[in-house]
């Protein structure tokens, strides 16, 4: 297994919906975080909207009970970027005390444009390897937990004086992964990977969104990886483990092989339905953030938007701003290699070539 070759895949997964098309906090394109998220369960009971608070991931693996599972659990951990304007304006940024900030939803310093928005950082959580006897034997735990933080960040105008600043507030987050395992034939075990966000919310909180999207396990997904042993498909498995596979149930997740092609060691267990030994495409020429969209027609549209559009575009983040440059020194024959390619028939499981 190459872990980079499995990284870019679950890449593309961690960052799918984080900045959606036309890319622009002006245009009501916000519903974020659409596969993967996790809330915690108080919000989750509280609201009753069908929000999940925990995945499940089963999946077969043919070896021993020497054999050993690992999983990464992965997710984005949002934080709440605001915009706040000093009224009048200071010369120095105090030491002493925090100044008193009016919230806007965006601030123009000097040629800078600075809006509220989410912004996310990237969290991993490892369960750590252990062989399939042990989780055979009970279930294994392991919490986590991620704290909350706040910073400001002053904005000052050509002239150095503080006009504002950038408010970043980060909320603690708080879950649990666990792993079990049950010899269902000779050398086969059923392995089961449950991910659970248990992030405490107070009464007043459990029925706002809002907050409880503060406190998401965004994107979460899982990498499995199996020493000595193998995993099975469970989109094509053999004849003789067809009911096994059957029986692994998931929830919110799917689960597929990974890595290079023909090898069994790793598992993509991704909430967007995928199939076994996805790639990149290397005609891609980078992240887009909206990858159930195509490439070409991204491309295009972001090409077709207004300086002013473009600039607001810039201001989101710094994926935006490179997401940006990159189309725009986008050459025509990459444009042309977007547009389409004819790669090799490979048969269909039942053996015909479509």
């Amino acid at each position: 297994m190459s872990r980079n070759d499995v990284d870019r895949i679950a890449d593309a997964v961690l960052y799918e919906g984080y900045i959606l098309y036309p890319y622009r906090p002006s245009v009501k394109n916000r519903q974020r975080w659409t596969f993967g998220g996790l809330y915690p369960e108080d919000s989750c009971r509280e609201r009753g909207d069908g929000s999940a608070a925990a995945n499940q991931t089963e999946c077969l693996v043919r070896g021993t009970a020497a054999t050993t599972f690992d999983a990464r659990v992965r997710f984005l951990h949002l934080t709440e970027r605001r915009v706040g304007e000093l009224v009048p304006p200071l010369a120095a940024w105090p030491d002493d005390a925090e100044p008193t900030l009016r919230p806007v939803p965006m601030l123009r310093v000097g040629d800078n444009v600075f809006h509220e928005w989410q912004e996310a950082e990237e969290r991993e959580v490892t369960l750590g390897e252990v062989s399939l006897g042990v989780l055979s034997s009970g279930p294994i735990r392991r919490g986590f937990t991620f704290p909350g933080r706040r910073s400001l960040d002053p904005l000052r105008d050509p002239a150095g004086a503080v006009v504002g600043a950038l408010v970043r507030e980060q909320e603690a987050v708080e879950g649990v992964v666990e792993a079990e395992a049950i010899e269902v034939g000779a050398g086969l075990f059923r392995v089961t990977l449950r991910v659970a966000n248990r992030t405490a919310m107070d009464g007043p909180l459990r029925g706002d969104r809002d907050a409880a999207t503060l406190r998401l396990l965004a994107s979460s997904h899982a990498i499995l990886t199996a020493r000595d042993g193998e995993f099975v498909s469970l989109l094509d498995p053999p004849d003789g483990d067809r009911e096994a596979a059957a029986s692994c149930r998931n929830v919110g997740t799917w689960p597929v092989l990974v890595g290079a092609e023909g090898r069994a060691d790793a598992v993509l267990s991704s909430p967007i339905i995928l199939y076994d030994f996805p790639q990149i495409a290397p005609e891609s020429p980078g992240d887009f953030f909206d990858g159930t969209e195509i490439d070409e027609m991204l491309t295009l549209r972001i090409m077709t938007l207004t300086d002013e559009e473009k600039g607001a575009m810039a201001a989101v983040d710094r994926r935006a701003r490179a997401l940006l440059a990159r189309t725009e020194a986008t050459a025509n024959d990459q444009m042309l290699g977007l547009h389409g390619t004819l790669r090799e028939l490979r048969p269909s499981p039942g053996g015909h070539t479509p």
